[in-house]
């Protein structure tokens, strides 16, 4: 969608998604919508103004696809940590990686930080290039890691309709496939 082809139901739909988040933040008085009112709207008209010249179009169906599949990872992330640390041994190896990404949409690259960054266990902590440098709670396997992160990334691709080059074969590393490299 290009900035001359906006909807109205973009307008609105960017309306409502602002005014639930006032009324998150403020609550449901009704006399903080004096100052809810026009913060909605500048940031309405702020939103269609500073946003790119061309945004991805995700599909509904597309994104209920992701929804189970994030959620899921979440609950079994979050069962993984609690294991991990709070057995009477804590079985944990923090580590940094670095993964190069394969996706070329901006708009892409960030659902990708973002949502590893809410995975338990893993965090996004920079970004150069295609450089991703991420944080994981136990970076000893890296091949599952590898796995994770590239299944993941291939997901966040075809939501943006977005073909992912296959992993880049590294013959330095004994398993052949491996995104990472030492950070």
């Amino acid at each position: 969608m290009t900035r001359s082809k906006m909807t109205v139901g973009a307008v609105l739909a960017r309306l409502i998604l602002f005014a639930a988040a006032w009324v998150v933040i403020a609550g449901t008085d009704p006399s903080a919508w004096v100052i809810g009112a026009p913060t909605v709207m500048a940031a309405t008209w702020a939103s269609l103004r500073l946003r790119p010249q061309t945004e991805a179009v995700l599909s509904p169906v597309r994104i209920l696809v992701f929804v189970p599949y994030f959620l899921w990872n979440s609950l079994k992330g979050a069962v993984d940590v609690a294991q991990r640390v709070m057995g009477p041994r804590m079985r944990i190896a923090p580590g940094l990686r670095t993964y190069r990404l394969r996706l070329v949409s901006p708009s892409a690259r960030v659902l990708l930080l973002d949502v590893v960054s809410l995975l338990p266990g893993t965090l996004s902590a920079d970004l150069r290039g295609d450089r991703l440098s991420l944080h994981a709670l136990d970076a000893r396997d890296g091949a599952a890691l590898d796995a994770e992160v590239d299944q993941l990334e291939r997901r966040i691709g075809a939501l943006f309709s977005e073909r992912i080059a296959p992993a880049v074969r590294d013959t330095d590393t004994p398993d052949g496939v491996h995104p990472y490299e030492p950070a």
